[in-house]
């Protein structure tokens, strides 16, 4: 049973800083911001959930299943991650590259304390808590200090996982594999990375105030922390409605505004990266229509431009009735892993994919979010984010892009570097 409370704040922008300053006391945190970020299928602005009273975590085996009688017996609010190599449960997949931050596959709990940000308003929800729990719990928030955004004494020592001629080198490869007919699109990412610590709420922060994307991300496990800026949305279900989002076509933004204006219609008007957009559309459509009513898919829109702080992106909008009968785990089993990062066909894609990178994706490219006591849910794709394990002192940021026939591998490498501008300048500086 939850304890409910509503409150309305003056100052909501003081009182979200306030709030996530507060939750890292606990061991299990989960913020999700869409930093006022227009989006027509949201929910609420901001959400934290922290406190597990119960959690699951699981390796690929299984992780499906244990998920769906995790969610169907808690019927509650629970919170977490699918990482990207759950891929191995649905398809005879593997993942056998290098993995430095040893995440669980599958990490979700059920929180006892939970923050609903829409407006300046605040609903509050504590299980099995009381009123005077909460009053005194709102005290603390109201009274926190917020910790100014020093800079960061350690800048750490970035280190690419490839180098940019091997890179070039496998998306040739790639681009073979492309023209034998074996795929026609593949997401291909790689990894940069550090030893080192950093103070992961500075670190998140400075991140927000870089990109402020719809679908940040604040996550914590212990000594296990994703910090993201996702501009994706995975996937979406709101009663019998299902909306995916995927992003392909990116382009730079220019501090210049006539060049940026240039740069944004060449992006829309860019045949390339319009047909990667297509493709993917076409995947996601395919995908819904195995657990969709017949009929009901439809795009909504195609190749939406939308700008975000350090980029331009091409992003569709696909919905889908969901057939009676299935559940809410057998709803993301049935499109997982997203399009936008695997390729299409997929399950070939993800075997070419897997044998050219060179790590383990893990929760890169996976998703982070939320399901609902009444079966509802929304997740991110994890895209333009840092991992980072404590306990082992080794800090992650991948980046990836979409290869097609008609890729450049040195343009590919560029666009790589576009969308890794941010992760560096947070953990460099």
């Amino acid at each position: 049973m939850r304890q409910l409370q509503k409150i309305d704040v003056n100052d909501i922008q003081k009182f979200k800083v306030q709030l996530l300053e507060w939750s890292q006391k606990f061991k299990e945190v989960v913020w999700l911001d869409s930093n006022q970020c227009r989006q027509t299928y949201s929910n609420f602005d901001a959400v934290l959930a922290v406190d597990a009273f119960s959690y699951i975590k699981s390796d690929f085996r299984q992780a499906f299943e244990q998920l769906k009688a995790y969610q169907q017996t808690t019927k509650d609010w629970i919170f977490g991650y699918l990482s990207y190599d759950l891929k191995n449960n649905l398809e005879d997949l593997k993942s056998a590259n290098f993995d430095g931050l040893g995440f669980p596959d599958l990490f979700f709990f059920q929180p006892k304390k939970i923050f609903f940000i829409r407006g300046n308003e605040v609903t509050i929800q504590y299980l099995n808590g009381s009123s005077d729990e909460i009053e005194l719990d709102l005290d603390q928030i109201k009274r926190q200090q917020i910790a100014a955004l020093e800079e960061n004494k350690q800048p750490l020592e970035i280190q690419p996982r490839i180098t940019k001629a091997h890179y070039i080198e496998l998306v040739n490869q790639l681009k073979s594999h492309i023209q034998r007919g074996d795929i026609y699109e593949a997401n291909f990412c790689q990894e940069f990375y550090a030893n080192g610590s950093i103070k992961p709420l500075r670190a998140f922060k400075h991140l927000q105030s870089l990109s402020a994307p719809p679908f940040a991300v604040f996550f914590k496990n212990k000594s296990q922390f994703l910090l993201s800026a996702s501009p994706e949305r995975y996937l979406k279900k709101e009663g019998d409605l299902l909306i995916s989002q995927p992003i392909k076509g990116t382009a730079p933004r220019s501090e210049d505004a006539l060049e940026d204006a240039v740069l944004k219609q060449s992006l829309l008007a860019n045949p390339k990266e319009r047909s990667e957009n297509v493709m993917i559309v076409d995947l996601v459509r395919n995908d819904l229509s195995r657990i969709a009513k017949k009929g009901s898919v439809e795009v909504q829109e195609l190749h939406g431009i939308y700008t975000f702080k350090q980029v331009h992106h091409l992003i569709s909008t696909i919905k889908a009735e969901l057939r009676p009968g299935i559940s809410a785990v057998d709803a993301i089993k049935a499109s997982y892993p997203m399009g936008s990062m695997t390729g299409a066909p997929k399950i070939s894609a993800m075997k070419i994919i897997e044998n050219l990178e060179l790590t383990k994706r893990g929760l890169y490219s996976g998703a982070v979010g939320y399901f609902t006591p009444d079966g509802n849910f929304d997740f991110n794709v994890v895209i333009r984010s840092i991992l980072y394990n404590a306990e082992m002192s080794y800090i992650s940021f991948s980046v990836g892009s979409a290869i097609t026939a008609k890729s450049l591998a040195y343009s590919e490498y560029e666009e790589c570097l576009v969308k890794a501008k941010a992760l560096r300048v947070v953990l460099e500086n």
